[in-house]
């Protein structure tokens, strides 16, 4: 796995993209992504879908490898931790996350994060709630029209079609405007959006090999 970076300024802070889904703030010291899904190929077996351990393993594989490269203080979670409750692959990753007691856990609560008492304790969560804010900057999952601070977003999981002669090739992206930046979702089992975008808005689309600007 290659980590590809691109520093972007916004409100005079540094924050760094990645091609592994994922944003790093260089001030707080904090990894932040969002739409993990977890769960959702344990929701498919269970309703009779084959699918692979393989895709939630290698999830969480970035998450390790991404952790170890920028060595954060917090971990936030801008919505959709989860997919459909807590189940096997909720375990696998309270095991995983064991291994990072030391990094605060914060969580923004998405449309898929239908969490009890039971399970906010069992995710040792630092902090959840629906808005998180941190000096200019407001984490929630879905954009709010009325809220007047720079918005870091999920839930859309953006997506940039290219257009070529031989077909057209549809990536993910991070997509940043003068009020908004929206994650990409960091789950690679999620569909992409190419419509409902915000508008006016600079794409970062990325590969496995390297990140553009369009």
């Amino acid at each position: 796995m290659k980590i590809v970076t691109k520093n972007i300024t916004i409100q005079n802070e540094i924050f760094t993209l990645t091609n592994q889904r994922a944003l790093f703030w260089k001030k707080e010291k904090a990894l932040i992504l969002s739409d993990l899904h977890i769960g959702k190929t344990a929701h498919f077996r269970k309703n009779g879908i084959a699918l692979s351990d393989q895709i939630f393993e290698n999830d969480l594989q970035r998450l390790s490898v991404l952790i170890e490269y920028f060595q954060p203080e917090k971990f936030i979670v801008v919505g959709d931790l989860l997919h459909a409750g807590d189940n096997s692959d909720v375990d696998k990753f309270c095991e995983w996350k064991n291994q990072f007691s030391d990094l605060e856990f914060h969580l923004i609560e998405g449309n898929h994060d239908k969490i009890s008492k039971k399970l906010e304790s069992k995710l040792c969560l630092n902090f959840r709630d629906e808005i998180l804010e941190i000096d200019d900057f407001m984490f929630v999952h879905d954009f709010e029209k009325k809220q007047p601070k720079f918005q870091i977003t999920g839930h859309i999981h953006p997506g940039f079609i290219i257009n070529s002669s031989v077909k057209n090739i549809k990536l993910p992206c991070f997509v940043v405007t003068d009020n908004q930046l929206l994650l990409p979702a960091f789950s690679e089992f999620t569909g992409l959006d190419t419509k409902n975008l915000p508008k006016k808005g600079r794409f970062y689309v990325f590969t496995d090999a390297e990140i553009y600007e369009i």
